[in-house]
């Protein structure tokens, strides 16, 4: 069985954490004994994950050093954002299964996502990215970069970029060797860096792509069984926050579909994971799983979180 799991930014980096090395190397040993839980039960696994807190972190110290060291654009941070955390992942997912007892390859690919320049995100930017301003200094910044800014509430303004949807993998042919020679692979980190086609060449842009709409494409690419997302939740819940609401076993496309219909699952949250299961599912008749990091296991047996089918 190949099975893909995609990890949420804030599953490596806690809420109401600083962001240190040891804060994250804690979280991903955590994370990572799993994740080795998994490939002791021989499925063959491809790890993606979010990173935006640890992009936030790069913002904040580029912003810190703009006046001894050139910034580097949005492509770049990301970039150097899978570097980081892919390292973190390999090494500690190497170390929980040396400690089972399994010599398995784990690598991480810094991994490019192409995306249609044509996209309406781009006329439309909507994902914040980096840290919060005041009016004023979002306004400064602004004028003197180019950069959009929206209002998040609280007199809090975060720069927005589009979000284009994922069009394909650049590395396609290295990620299918790897992962049919029984590498555990680390790819398409943060949605991937953002690139678009022109004629022979290719460009990053200034962009977020959705890393579980990434991940749903790195899942059909890979030929993956079953697609994990994984959250901070065990099950999807229908009228979340509610009396009423109810963690969901299992799900059709259909009824999944409905539910984001009627604004079930939000946007900035739920929703992109339930879209995303959802697509993969359709293009190749598979499953897809939402849980949580401690279920996943159980969750892709099928026993546990919730089950997006046909």
């Amino acid at each position: 069985m190949k099975v893909v799991v995609a990890l949420g930014g804030n599953a490596l980096s806690p809420s109401g954490a600083t962001g240190s090395v040891e804060e994250m190397r804690t979280a991903l040993d955590s994370a990572c004994d799993h994740l080795a839980g998994l490939v002791e039960a021989g499925v063959g696994l491809v790890v993606t994950h979010g990173n935006g807190p640890q992009i936030g972190r790069i913002l904040l110290q580029q912003e810190a050093a703009a006046p001894d060291v050139p910034p580097m654009p949005m492509d770049v941070c990301g970039a150097e954002s899978q570097g980081q955390i892919g390292y973190l992942i390999a090494q500690s997912l190497d170390n929980a299964l040396r400690r089972r007892g399994r010599r398995v390859p784990v690598l991480c690919l810094v991994t490019q996502v192409v995306v249609d320049g044509r996209d309406p995100a781009f006329r439309r930017p909507t994902k914040p990215v980096g840290p919060a301003y005041d009016a004023a200094t979002a306004e400064r910044i602004a004028q003197e970069t180019g950069y959009v800014f929206t209002d998040q509430g609280r007199g809090r303004w975060r720069r927005v970029v589009a979000s284009p949807l994922p069009v394909r993998i650049v590395e396609e042919q290295p990620l299918q060797q790897v992962v049919t020679a029984g590498h555990v692979v680390i790819a398409s980190g943060g949605g991937g860096v953002p690139v678009v086609e022109e004629y022979d060449r290719l460009r990053g842009v200034e962009a977020v792509v959705d890393k579980d709409r990434t991940a749903a494409c790195l899942a059909e690419l890979v030929g993956a069984d079953v697609l994990a997302i994984c959250t901070d939740v065990p099950r999807v819940q229908v009228g979340f926050g509610t009396p009423s609401a109810r963690g969901l076993p299992r799900a059709t496309v259909a009824e999944a579909r409905a539910w984001l219909d009627a604004g079930e699952f939000p946007e900035g949250s739920m929703g992109p994971k339930v879209a995303a299961a959802c697509d993969f599912v359709e293009r190749t008749r598979r499953r897809a799983v939402i849980t949580d990091l401690a279920g996943v296991t159980e969750a892709v047996r099928g026993d546990a979180g919730t089950q997006i089918v046909r």
